[in-house]
């Protein structure tokens, strides 16, 4: 069983900041990657930014440069710092972890989803 325990998220002016935070625990084997997704209303799900347990970062092309994630691989641990947010940043963001629970064995685990609001 794996569990990830986001935390963050809120309401926001537009340009302000917020830093998400992701915890995977639980039977990890082994851990490929660690990114965000966000779904915002009426949109269909998009990832947002992605970690690899090898040091390669994926970013949607809508957050380069406002947006910058970050790995605690010690702790398993994800960070989404992010600025200059917009009201189009409004969603409910979404902790993914891919990674193994046995050497053989792997699958996309989710976290329950924090909401970010981004209005005047």
């Amino acid at each position: 069983q794996v569990q990830l325990e986001e935390s963050g998220g809120g309401l926001v002016q537009p340009g302000g900041s917020l830093e998400l935070s992701c915890v995977a625990s639980g039977s990890i084997f082994r851990i490929v990657a660690m990114g965000w997704y966000r779904q915002g209303p009426g949109k269909e799900r998009e990832l947002v930014a992605s970690a690899t347990s090898g040091g390669s970062y994926n970013y949607a092309e809508s957050v380069k440069g406002r947006f910058t994630i970050s790995r605690i691989t010690s702790g398993n641990t994800v960070y989404l710092q992010m600025n200059s947010l917009k009201s189009e940043d409004t969603a409910v963001y979404y902790c993914n972890m891919r990674g193994y629970v046995s050497p053989l064995q792997w699958d996309d685990y989710w976290g329950q989803g924090t909401p970010v609001s981004v209005s005047s």
